[in-house]
């Protein structure tokens, strides 16, 4: 995901959107109804929300600073960052209009995939409040 600059998706989708796949909380769960284009920015806003979030959390628990090397969303933005220096180094300024157009044509076409695999997916709750397990039937990529 360096090249994309959207390193922060593997924490979310991991510890984010795996527990709460196929709920209102999932930012990367489509609405029945909703279009591509209303779910992309609040899918790309909420995950970077969400992730920077759980990792603040995860940080907390390490007794750690958010702002630390440990942070894995901090970690993932750095390779970026190197990534893209070194292109432009490389390529100098100008590859960056190319760096820009590739990263989000990348991460639209991941966000793509998030729309359809759960598009007006929903787990119920159960009468102790929680959702339902998941299962394949809250995903459309299922066999």
């Amino acid at each position: 995901l360096a090249q994309t600059f959207y390193g922060h998706f593997y924490i979310e989708h991991n510890r984010g959107h795996h527990v709460r796949v196929a709920t209102p909380e999932d930012p990367a769960s489509s609405r029945f109804g909703e279009s591509f284009w209303t779910f992309l920015p609040r899918s790309v806003w909420g995950s970077l929300k969400s992730s920077w979030e759980l990792e603040k959390t995860r940080m907390q628990r390490l007794g750690k600073s958010t702002w630390s090397i440990h942070n894995d969303v901090l970690n993932a933005w750095l390779m970026s960052v190197v990534l893209f220096g070194a292109l432009i180094a490389i390529f100098g300024p100008v590859v960056i209009p190319f760096l820009i157009i590739q990263a989000v044509y990348g991460f639209s076409l991941l966000e793509t995939v998030n729309y359809l695999e759960h598009y007006g997916l929903m787990r119920q709750k159960t009468a102790s409040g929680r959702y339902e397990r998941c299962a394949p039937a809250h995903s459309w990529n299922s066999d």
